[in-house]
């Protein structure tokens, strides 16, 4: 696996020319929240996905 300074070059590598210091930062928190709950899912820590189904209905239900 390639190093934690490697993946971030090469995410903002991936973005446009004309990106901000804003879409960077917003780039690498997605990132990291996506990583942080791969691992949760990874530990067993997950929401069944009935569970997900009956908070999201009642959200949009709202």
């Amino acid at each position: 696996m390639s190093s934690l300074k490697t993946q971030v070059i090469q995410l903002i590598q991936q973005l446009p020319d004309d990106v901000t210091i804003d879409d960077i930062l917003s780039e690498l928190y997605f990132k990291l929240q996506v990583d942080k709950g791969l691992r949760e899912l990874d530990e067993g820590n997950g929401i069944p996905h009935l569970k997900v189904k009956e908070r999201v209905s009642k959200w949009v239900s709202q």
